[in-house]
């Protein structure tokens, strides 16, 4: 898990270094790069000086590796894209934990090794999915998952710091409530519990689970 999701953020760094180009490139770029938000352009120039700091081997290895990146298929960029974002996303005692299980699956045996790998392949793509959310969300992904189905992008961050600040039994109480309610009424679901407070969501899942 580890070195995966470290090729995956060296891929990604890649990509913004990429796009990093645009700040020594001709005029009409970089009023591209004027027009973004600060932070944004903060990001790009930082990636371009690291970009310029580069020898030529090592700038040759990062075309060699956007190469390779250009040419997977679509799916699988999406699939790692995905898989990056949620390492991102993960608190530092969450990385911990993935850590300490990867160094603990790497010692085992090679046969123990493959009986798991063979039992966590057979599981459903959407429990397997849910486990990309960290040790504390993974447990509670087959519950919470109507909930997580079809967030949009723009929701996604703030749903994922509540659910991580909430407490075990307030997310398998929340599961509980995602299961009752309807599809279409799950979106709002979702904005009234990023909504409340957290000093008040203990009452307000007691309240809707009486309903």
């Amino acid at each position: 898990m580890h070195r995966d999701a470290r090729r995956r953020r060296w891929t990604l760094l890649a990509l913004a270094t990429v796009a990093a180009w645009a700040i020594a490139a001709p005029p009409e770029l970089a009023d591209v790069l004027e027009r973004l938000p600060p932070t944004a352009q903060a990001t790009l120039r930082e990636n371009a000086r690291r970009w310029e700091a580069w020898s030529p081997a090592e700038q040759a290895l990062f075309r060699e590796r956007a190469a390779r990146w250009d040419a997977l298929p679509r799916a699988e960029r999406d699939e790692r894209r995905e898989r990056w974002r949620a390492w991102q996303a993960l608190s530092p005692g969450e990385r911990s934990q993935a850590l300490a299980a990867a160094a603990q699956y790497a010692a085992m045996p090679p046969d123990t090794q493959a009986a798991w790998r063979a039992q966590f392949d057979a599981m459903d793509r959407s429990e397997r999915r849910g486990w990309l959310f960290g040790p504390s969300l993974g447990v509670d992904y087959a519950l919470l998952q109507p909930l997580l189905a079809q967030v949009p992008e723009s929701e996604h961050a703030a749903l994922m710091r509540t659910l991580r600040a909430m407490t075990p039994q307030q997310r398998r109480e929340l599961g509980v409530l995602a299961q009752r309610t309807p599809p279409q009424a799950r979106a709002a679901l979702r904005r009234e519990l990023v909504s409340v407070s957290a000093q008040e969501r203990g009452d307000w899942l007691w309240r809707r689970l009486q309903h």
